[in-house]
């Protein structure tokens, strides 16, 4: 076994709140480890140590761009996101982050390497002009290319979408077109906050079948304020009939810096986002509908068609490890098992690239223990592991190194295990991102996710 991952028998945590009852402000979706309060500036000579140096043989490598822009800030959303920007000041982020992006194309640990992925995150990526969108692709592969990279994933909101811009999208080679619906309930969207209505989602739909991306996802909520049951069965069998390739449900959270969360801590106005135990009842109820209609798990929050092969490059690529080039403001990203940020200031990532600099704000270098961790509980949320494939990554028998918290989780109906799976209970399945907790180090237990 790796001298790294020796003494990590940690006792399990006891206390773990696994059946959470109602939704409290710092409920969060788990998708990094450590977590990200525990990312320091102190550690930023690390990042460029990482920078500077050769990849890892082993690694793929994605590139992730942060498009900050929105019509409206919904009352969810915890993301660093603006609505008060015109075009030329568009022009000029757009500008920057090709400049982020040729900076980094220049390092030992990038030049030259093939691109696997491309995601295109905000934000809302479609806010931006067709004109500005075409442009800023042409200037981003005549830096790093990407014609060979397995997914192009662009992130839209229905309300920004006309026939020309997704004529452009398509164009610049995507291929995973990420549609943010939500809900389908007009009172319901405008009372979180969401920029679009029923109207705009209908409008779109015959362009972008036209127009025959490879894959076509919806992304929906569970829990959104002012949702019910009857609203709920009707937003499902919604999304059923328009027939998308995949959907991805996401169950309702308040994460400290968002707008309902705040109006919860300074005691302003009561946000009645429904329980945890209507969530998962809800989760459930849509798959049950979707696994009917021709669909089957692909996570703990992704259904895909049965009769069509639909990638998740960019989810798969970072819950096995890949490097990734974050970039634009506030963005992060890993490289050769070190995380980094960017700073979270507009003008600071100005600044920093004006001076030719990378904009990079704090950083992280992990052990082979944190790794191991990480690639496992972000795994798990596919609802099975393989023990096999940690042995031969890592040299780590995880039925050992994990074992005390496995036997708790087993105990509490959460999941089940053998020497050749660890697979989570349909129970454990609902509630995974309450459950991963369980897998940290004592000393990131309490942190906060931010």
């Amino acid at each position: 076994m790796n001298d790294n991952l020796k003494i990590i028998h940690a006792e399990p945590a006891t206390a773990a709140k696994h059946d959470w009852k109602e939704t409290e402000v710092g409920s969060v979706f788990v998708s990094n480890y450590p977590p990200y309060s525990f990312w320091k500036p102190d550690y930023l000579p690390k990042a460029f140590e990482a920078l500077n140096a050769k990849p890892r043989p082993e690694a793929t490598l994605g590139l992730y761009l942060h498009i900050p822009f929105c019509r409206k800030r919904c009352k969810f959303c915890y993301f660093r996101v603006y609505t008060d920007k015109n075009s030329s000041e568009i022009q000029a982020y757009l500008d920057a982050l090709a400049k982020e992006v040729q900076l980094y194309s220049a390092l030992p640990s990038i030049k030259g390497r093939r691109l696997k992925f491309v995601y295109f995150g905000g934000g809302t990526p479609s806010y931006i002009s067709a004109k500005h969108l075409q442009q800023f692709a042409k200037k981003l592969k005549a830096t790093i290319p990407w014609d060979g990279a397995e997914e192009i994933t662009f992130e839209c909101e229905p309300g920004t979408l006309s026939e020309p811009k997704l004529e452009v999208i398509r164009k610049i080679g995507v291929t995973r077109l990420s549609l943010g619906i939500e809900n389908f309930n007009d009172a319901i969207l405008e009372e979180n906050g969401r920029a679009h209505l029923s109207e705009e989602i209908y409008r779109t739909l015959p362009w972008i079948k036209a127009l025959q991306f490879d894959q076509l996802n919806i992304d929906l909520i569970a829990g959104m304020v002012g949702e019910t049951w009857e609203t709920w069965r009707e937003t499902v069998q919604k999304t059923i009939d328009i027939d998308p390739d995949s959907v991805t449900i996401y169950q309702m959270e308040l994460p400290y810096n968002t707008v309902y969360s705040k109006s919860l801590l300074d005691g302003q106005a009561e946000v009645p986002v429904a329980n945890w135990d209507t969530k998962r009842a809800w989760h459930e109820y849509a798959f049950e509908q979707l696994a009917a209609a021709g669909y089957e798990i692909s996570s703990a929050y992704t259904m895909v068609k049965k009769n069509k092969k639909c990638q998740f490059v960019y989810r798969d690529a970072v819950w096995h490890g890949s490097d990734m080039i974050g970039t634009g403001v506030a963005s992060f990203g890993h490289i050769s098992g070190t995380h980094i940020q960017n700073v979270a200031g507009w003008n600071e990532y100005f600044d920093a690239l004006n001076a030719g600099k990378l904009p990079l704000s704090r950083a992280f270098p992990t052990t082979a223990k944190e790794r191991l961790t990480r690639e496992m509980i972000l795994q798990l949320k596919m609802g099975k592991i393989n023990p096999a494939y940690f042995a031969r990554k890592y040299d780590a028998d995880i039925l050992k190194v994990f074992g005390p918290h496995y036997e708790m989780l087993r105990h509490e109906g959460m999941l089940d295990f053998t020497r050749d799976e660890v697979r989570l209970t349909p129970q454990g399945f609902l509630r995974v991102d309450q459950l991963l907790p369980t897998f940290y180090d004592q000393k990131y237990r309490n942190g906060r996710y931010t």
